[in-house]
This record gives structure tokens, C-alpha cells and sequence, in this order.
């Protein structure tokens, strides 16, 4: 099968599920790519955004505001393993190379530039690399293999976040319509950390300060989410991401509160305290129907 017979397979899927009534993901061919650090900046004080660009950026796809690349870093012995590609796939060796995970913040098409936003957090590894970051230095990009394609059809939309969640939560309401209504719920440190948004004028943004408590602790960020009120006979969706153990009251509250079918939210551990490369896929496999790209 040729290469643009697959790429119009998944494009047709994401437009019938973008015009139906539940959101769904959808796999992309998984690609390799050799991008370039075109420019670092600050996003308010808890993030780094690194700008990817050159001939390696040139056809990214970007389709779901949550879908998400690995950035594959040399080895401490400073040599550098990469998956192969394998059809749609990609073969990776063993033992895996070092990775960290990211979402997309923004593909540009036109300049062909990725956008990388970065939680900047002491003795991350990604963290201290994006903090050195130069104009010219090279870095591998996995992905995206693919997306959650979440349908305009939805009467409210609940996003709830951390600072790691954050850029994804900044797409998300960028790319909702703007006749879209519903909440955003973002955890951060202090108002130094909060940004920039582009809601529609029918969601409501609401920041909330950790105040000196630890990142990932608390229940302020859940008691604030679960104070929301869907009006009777609306449907809604829910997007959450964060810490996992903090968040895991949300799962609860969805199913037996919400009473929402599995189609209707996604609520995705994006790290664990004190886990330095938080895999949740590999923690308990979820239904996603695909799988990152590694050969199980």
C-alpha cells in the first residue's frame, strides 16, 4: 500500500469522527524525525518552549490537542539509539533509548514549526535540556502515533489540568469552536506560572495556586472540577490530565456522578511522583487501540 493511500485512510477516519458524536482515537503512521532547535522562550515562569524546525519538521501531522511526541536523547556514554521505522510503525531497540515524552503544542505548516512546551522542574532531563537549548542543536522526535479526536457536537467541555498539562489545555482551547462552552480547571504553582489563553467567551477559565504545597498533592484541583454542574439533558466531555495519583478521584466522579460512557472522557496520568519516566500506557494498558509504537 502506498504511503498517501494510509495517510488519506487516517484523515478520512479523523473527519468522520470530528463530524460524529463521540470522540475517538485515532492512530497515525508513527514517524522518526531529525528536527532542529530554531528558538527557546519562556511561557510564563513554569514552562520552556522549545521551537522545532529545518527539513525534519517538513509533513508533521498534527491533528488532537493532546496527542504527543518522544523526544530521544543520547545515552550518558553520548551515543544516540533510535527506533527504525516499520511501515506505520516503529521498531524500537533494546533496551529502549532514553525518551521523555511531550505534547504538541503547535504545528505550523506553513514554517514548518514545532512547538515543544516544557514543565520546567529541577533535574529533569528534558527540563535541563530545553534550559541549554541552542539555535542549531539537534534532537529526534518520535510521533505522534496518533490522537484523541474529540467531536465539536459536544454541548460542554471540562478540562482539568496541571502545569504539565497545561499546554495541551492551551491547544484545546484554541481549537475548540468558539461558540464552544464549558470550564477549564489549571493547577499551578503561583500567578507567575499562568499564561496567555484563547478560550471561546462561553468557557470559563479558573486558575487555582498550589500556595507552597508540593506539585502533585492536594485535592483542590479535583474539589474544584467536581463542582461544576452539567445542566440537565446536555452532553459534555471531560478532559483531565496530571498527576496520576491526584487525579484518580476525577475517574470515580465521571463514571458513577457524570454516569459518562468510556467515549465521553479521557483522563490520562501524564506523570507519578516520584517516578522519573511515568509510562502510564505501560502501567495498565488502556483501550486506546494503539499502543506507542514500541513491538510488545
Amino acid at each position: 500500500m502506498s504511503r498517501t493511500d494510509h495517510r488519506e485512510r487516517h484523515l478520512d477516519r479523523i473527519a468522520e469522527v470530528r463530524a460524529g458524536l463521540h470522540a475517538e482515537k485515532v492512530g497515525y503512521p508513527i514517524g522518526i524525525r531529525e528536527a532542529e532547535v530554531v528558538r527557546t522562550a519562556a511561557v510564563g515562569a513554569g514552562l520552556v518552549r522549545v521551537t522545532l524546525g529545518g527539513p525534519g519538521t517538513e509533513g508533521f501531522e498534527a491533528h488532537a490537542p493532546d496527542e504527543h511526541v518522544k523526544l530521544i536523547f543520547r545515552e550518558p556514554d553520548g551515543t544516540l539509539r533510535l527506533p527504525e521505522r516499520n511501515g506505520a510503525m516503529l521498531r524500537w531497540p533494546r533496551p529502549l533509548p532514553t525518551s521523555r515524552e511531550y505534547t504538541v503544542r503547535r504545528y505550523d505548516s506553513l514554517t514548518g514549526e514545532l512547538d515543544i512546551d516544557i514543565a520546567v522542574h529541577e533535574g529533569g532531563l528534558a527540563s535541563d535540556w530545553a534550559g541549554k537549548a541552542q539555535p542549531g542543536d539537534v534532537i529526534h522526535i518520535a510521533g505522534p502515533p496518533g490522537g484523541l479526536i474529540v467531536p465539536h457536537s459536544y454541548d460542554r467541555y471540562l478540562l482539568v489540568g496541571d502545569l504539565t498539562a497545561l499546554p495541551a489545555v492551551a491547544r484545546w482551547l484554541e481549537e475548540l469552536p468558539r461558540t464552544a462552552r464549558g470550564w477549564a480547571f489549571i493547577e499551578v504553582a503561583d500567578a507567575p506560572e499562568e499564561i496567555e489563553l484563547s478560550a471561546p467567551d462561553g468557557v470559563e477559565v479558573h486558575w487555582l495556586h498550589r500556595d507552597g504545597a508540593p506539585a502533585g498533592t492536594g485535592d483542590a484541583l479535583t474539589r474544584a472540577a467536581m463542582s461544576v454542574s452539567v445542566p440537565e439533558g446536555e452532553r459534555v466531555y471531560v478532559w483531565v490530565a496530571g498527576e496520576a495519583g491526584q487525579i484518580k478521584p476525577l475517574r470515580r466522579w465521571v463514571r458513577d456522578e457524570l454516569r459518562l460512557d468510556k467515549a465521553d472522557y479521557d483522563i490520562a496520568g501524564y506523570w507519578k511522583r516520584g517516578v522519573a519516566d511515568f509510562d502510564e500506557d505501560h502501567e495498565h494498558e488502556h483501550s486506546h487501540g494503539h499502543d506507542h509504537g514500541h513491538d510488545h
